[in-house]
């Protein structure tokens, strides 16, 4: 940010204005004025008014393969993610922006569960809404194109790229290669949804992003029944509301995330006694994150219901070196109830 320091007309003119002309005191006084101010930064009117627009860029998105739905964003305005981004597993996502209408996320998800297409529902949004040509909408659904629709009126630069299963969108860009670079991005990267979705925000990021600058960003995927326990389906939702690097901060948490999706989708088949199926997740929770003891704990657990007693015990082994305090869960754990008693099981959780 460029800092200015200046002496501000108005305040010289009031102070000119209030002297006698026929004294220099006032002349000094405004000297000494500028001494002063020209001591402290003053921040532009035209910088603060900036600071009040919201610019965004995002991306929309379904992964034919694991039947999940996504949305990214990034911008320069605080808790993007309260806003922009909405999404309902086996129905759509939905990004909402610019001057946003909230209401956009939930009605689009609504139309789409009752089977219209993207295109159908974004001209139904805008049909009602009062002020249509300040809006940016992204949405990808079940059925038909993906869709993104940039109003007339939206900040500079401002557009979208869509294909055949995502769409981005964002106002206020540096210029156009941001959504440019994103959607290549986002084509061209092999990995999850959430890893595509991640590395076309960074690389919109990389062309300037925001003209202004970076706060905030979110990524949210769902899928049916991904959520802890299979309760709900939020598989993957992180946001960073307000960072001076939020991408890094963003992709921090990603990792962090998809190991979690990973281990919340083992232990749900756990709980309905499907270890087989449970352990190929619990692998993968532990190939992400290999020093997280709870997360080698559960390793052992699952591996123990596959059958796979001295994986398990091995498992159990690193966990309880790298944090202790599992021992006293393991003694009483109904799930290590087949070790109880061997020797090997025991001295790992003596005290």
């Amino acid at each position: 940010m460029e800092i200015f320091y200046v002496l501000p007309t108005l305040i010289v003119k009031e102070q000119f204005m209030a002297t006698s002309p026929r004294s220099n005191c006032g002349l000094r006084n405004i000297a000494a004025l500028a001494s002063l101010l020209l001591l402290r930064p003053l921040v532009l009117p035209q910088e603060v008014d900036d600071r009040a627009l919201v610019s965004t860029f995002s991306i929309v998105a379904y992964d034919t393969a694991s039947g999940e739905y996504g949305v990214a964003v990034a911008s320069r305005f605080f808790a993007v993610g309260s806003v922009v981004p909405w999404a309902k597993a086996d129905v759509g996502a939905v990004a909402t922006q610019s001057f946003a209408n909230t209401s956009f996320g939930w009605r689009g998800l609504e139309l789409l569960e009752k089977g219209s297409t993207p295109q159908e529902a974004l001209d139904m949004l805008l049909k009602k809404d009062t002020d249509p040509t300040r809006r940016q909408v992204g949405i990808v659904g079940a059925t038909g194109k993906p869709v993104t629709y940039t109003g007339k009126d939206c900040i500079p630069w401002a557009g979208g790229r869509s294909g055949a299963d995502y769409a981005v969108q964002g106002n206020i860009l540096a210029s156009e290669s941001v959504v440019v670079a994103m959607e290549s991005t986002f084509v061209h990267t092999k990995g999850t949804l959430a890893d595509r979705m991640y590395a076309a925000l960074v690389a919109g990021d990389r062309m300037g992003g925001d003209s202004r600058g970076k706060q905030s960003a979110a990524l949210l995927v769902v899928k049916k029944n991904a959520g802890y326990g299979g309760f709900t389906d939020r598989a993957i939702d992180i946001r960073v509301d307000d960072h001076p690097e939020p991408f890094i901060e963003l992709g921090r948490l990603l990792d962090y995330a998809q190991m979690n999706y990973a281990w919340n989708e083992a232990w749900t088949l756990h709980t309905q006694h499907k270890p087989a199926d449970a352990l190929p997740h619990m692998e993968q929770a532990a190939r992400i994150a290999p020093k997280n003891p709870e997360v080698l704990y559960d390793l052992a657990v699952i591996r123990l219901a596959a059958g796979k007693e001295s994986e398990a015990m091995e498992a159990l082994d690193k966990a309880l070196r790298l944090n202790p305090k599992l021992k006293a869960q393991a003694r009483g754990d109904a799930d290590m109830k087949s070790l109880k008693g061997e020797v090997h099981f025991e001295e790992l959780v003596r005290e």
